[in-house]
């Protein structure tokens, strides 16, 4: 199944019909992932069951300078979901707070005051910019957040978050549009959310995620952005990710008002793609 799933990933070749073959240059609307990579998400336990199996290794991994971080949840996720990379960072000096919010419905112009109010009393309570990790959807509520509060955003760290080119290219599309029962997006909204951001914003993703297509997860070019892949991973799984989590840590370690691209090297070099 794997290998049928990882089979059903890779490129293929251009189709000619006749003498004339369709331009690897026309663009396409991206699909959902093949059927066969989403029946495989379940090996997201085994990423989770990795994590816990290196941890005498990620307490290796770079340590924070106490400043706050706002773990956001996935489409149907709670903070629940994000309490393995919580507990992760708040063992390396991290302040981490999670949403507060239950389920995540998706209902992005309800949400998005919420959480603006949110940072904004993080940023209060501690007197630091707050860094922003969000996992599938809440990446892309985070990206907005920065966008919107630059002044109160320090870094933007995304796993598997669908913000760029055709976002509706995901399996949980039918029932995202029914629970959150907001209709289309609003114009330009999505363009500002897969621009420029005016911090430094890191996407993590894997080209076998089973949820969402991975090219809705690559960051646009830009001094300040960054897109890292981990191999074998999933989108239920990237979020526990021993790999994903060494990045996480590494890129939350930058001084603030820095930048610098990841190294892909220390324990977990062979993971990254």
């Amino acid at each position: 199944m794997v290998a049928a799933a990882i089979n059903a990933a890779t490129p293929k070749k251009r189709v000619f019909s006749g003498s004339k073959a369709h331009s690897a240059e026309t663009p396409r609307k991206l699909r959902p992932p093949p059927l066969a990579l989403t029946l495989v998400e379940g090996r997201g336990v085994v990423e989770l069951a990795a994590t816990f199996a290196t941890r005498s290794i990620l307490r290796h991994a770079p340590k924070g300078d106490g400043h706050p971080v706002l773990v956001l949840p996935g489409f149907l996720a709670s903070d629940r979901s994000t309490k393995p990379i919580r507990q992760f960072l708040d063992e390396l000096g991290y302040e981490t707070y999670g949403w507060g919010q239950g389920q995540n419905l998706g209902k992005f112009y309800k949400v998005r005051e919420v959480l603006e109010a949110l940072v904004a009393e993080i940023y209060t309570k501690s007197g630091q910019k707050v860094s922003i990790v969000g996992w599938s959807l809440g990446g892309v509520f985070a990206r907005y957040l920065a966008l919107v509060m630059p002044d109160k955003v320090r870094s933007v760290i995304t796993l598997g978050s669908p913000f760029a080119a055709d976002i509706h290219a995901t399996s949980a599309k039918k029932l995202y549009d029914l629970l959150s029962n907001e209709g289309p997006a609003r114009p330009g909204d999505l363009e500002r959310i897969a621009g420029d951001l005016p911090v430094p914003n890191t996407s993590i993703y894997t080209k076998l995620d089973g949820i969402v297509n991975w090219k809705t997860c690559i960051a646009k070019p830009a001094d300040n952005a960054e897109t890292i892949e981990i191999r074998l991973a999933s989108h239920v799984g990237i979020g526990v990710n021993p790999a994903a989590f060494w990045a996480a840590a590494d890129r939350l370690a930058q001084p603030e008002g820095t930048f610098k691209p990841f190294a892909k090297t220390g324990p977990f070099a062979l993971a990254y793609g």
